[in-house]
């Protein structure tokens, strides 16, 4: 993660201020890219609606037949013709935090390319132009996923398909939707106190490939290796170079779980790990880091009038730094070693796939390091969204099926920031964790 750094004569109140409003950012990007995802090319090419993929009727929760979809390389279609793969997405939101002004705009504007090339190749990618205000723009290459699929084959008597996934986001290939980076639910942090998987760090800054497969269509297994993109590749692609995460080597991606489509009900449970090493200044010391992780899911669907999605996400990381960082305290040793744990729990609950709650509990923790989390030496920060929506298309029997539109009211508070439950930044003005709360109302349209 990159380092903030304030201008030398700084006070401690303006870097107080400069770094809440640099680690909440995090949650209220997370507030609007919770509604994201449901892609209509899909649904025009395929001939089903955004509800018989998404809970909720627009994403990213995946329903068993949108994960089948995504398994399948993007490729299924109702065989009508060929369909134009584009579609467009328009977020407005107005956010109200705590503390500061509160925004109205159009926030963000997204074209999408969706769909299939022939039987075998797919994908989407995603180009995304963001409203900064004062008529300010910045447009950039926000996800990629291609795939190639192979004809289903038999092994001992079972189905079996395996599948190629070009992407730049590891864990964006996740077929349950479940992990940080496809879910879009992460915990906030202080700093660099998030794990590789859970964290944006990696995130559109890096290419890879993975080849997947799907065993008795319960058993599902990855595996893959990232490069980090340069940082003249990253400014060309719309990211900006502060951002870089560092020259990566021996980056490996590895995914296991055990899926259960029962109709009316599914579940899964599955396993995770990423190791990589990571020079953050592109020459130097290089830090080792492994992120192992598990996660359970439950959906209940029923006849779809009740959809109930319940997960837990926990992802732990061990990290050996090349060159440790020396405490302002003489009196304790730079730690060579450290841990970070991303933990979320989330329920999505939709009625009639129209009306909808997602509420999401998030916790982040590490290990001892003054050098590191100051002022107190750890990072704990807990965390909750609660997020109502209606979404009144993008199912049959609506005025369309093929277009979706979603209006969401979401709340992102906080239990405890930075270590601690009061004064988080231990200096004027005091600040203590609710005073980083925020309120956000949005409208998203896609078509």
């Amino acid at each position: 993660m990159p380092a903030f750094q304030p201008a030398p004569r700084c006070t401690a109140t303006r870097t107080a201020c400069l770094t809440s409003l640099l680690c909440v950012s995090g949650p209220l990007l997370l507030l609007a890219s919770t509604q994201a995802q449901a892609i209509p090319s899909f649904a025009r090419q395929t001939g089903s609606s955004c509800a018989d993929c998404h809970v909720g009727s627009y994403g990213p929760s995946l329903t068993p037949y949108g994960m089948r979809f995504k398994l399948g390389g993007f490729t299924d279609t109702d065989g009508e013709g060929t369909k134009i793969p584009v579609s467009g997405q328009l977020t407005w939101s107005r956010n109200n935090p705590s503390r500061g002004d509160s925004t109205s705009r159009l926030r963000e504007a997204d074209l999408y390319l969706g769909g299939r090339l022939n039987d075998n190749i797919g994908g989407y990618s995603k180009i995304r132009s963001n409203n900064s205000g004062n008529a300010t723009f910045d447009t950039r290459l926000d996800a990629v996923d291609l795939r190639f699929v192979g004809k289903p084959f038999q092994i001992a008597g079972k189905d079996t398909m395996i599948g190629v996934s070009v992407n730049n986001n590891p864990g964006i290939s996740d077929p349950v939707h479940v992990l940080p980076n496809a879910s879009t639910l992460t915990p906030a942090s202080n700093g660099g106190a998030s794990t590789m998987l859970s964290s944006s760090a990696l995130s559109n800054r890096v290419i890879g490939a993975s080849v997947y497969g799907l065993y008795d269509r319960n058993w599902y297994g990855e595996v893959g290796s990232y490069s980090a993109l340069s940082p003249s590749a990253q400014d060309r692609l719309g990211w900006p170079v502060n951002g870089d995460p560092g020259k990566l080597s021996d980056t490996s991606y590895a995914r296991l779980a055990y899926m259960k489509d029962m109709k009316r009900q599914f579940f899964s449970v599955g396993l995770t790990a990423l190791t990589t090493r990571r020079q953050p200044l592109r020459t130097g010391p290089s830090d080792d880091l492994t992120d192992f992780g598990y996660d359970l899911t439950y959906q209940f669907l029923g006849t779809r009038e009740h959809v109930l999605s319940l997960a837990y996400v926990n992802i732990y990381e061990r990290r050996k730094y090349g060159s440790p960082l020396m405490s302002t305290d003489p009196t304790l040793p730079a730690l060579d070693r450290g841990s970070v744990r991303d933990q979320t729990l989330s329920m999505n609950y939709a009625f009639k796939q129209t009306y909808g709650v997602l509420a999401a509990h998030m916790i982040n923790s590490g290990s001892f390091d003054a050098a590191r989390y100051s002022p107190v030496g750890i990072p704990d920060t807990t965390s909750n969204l609660i997020l109502l929506y209606w979404t009144p298309f993008g199912k049959d029997g609506t005025y369309t099926s093929m277009a979706n539109l979603r209006v969401s009211a979401g709340w992102f508070r906080f239990d405890k920031f930075n270590g601690s439950t009061s004064n988080v930044f231990r200096g004027p003005p005091i600040t203590n964790p609710r005073d980083l709360d925020s309120f956000t109302l949005s409208v998203n349209l896609a078509f």
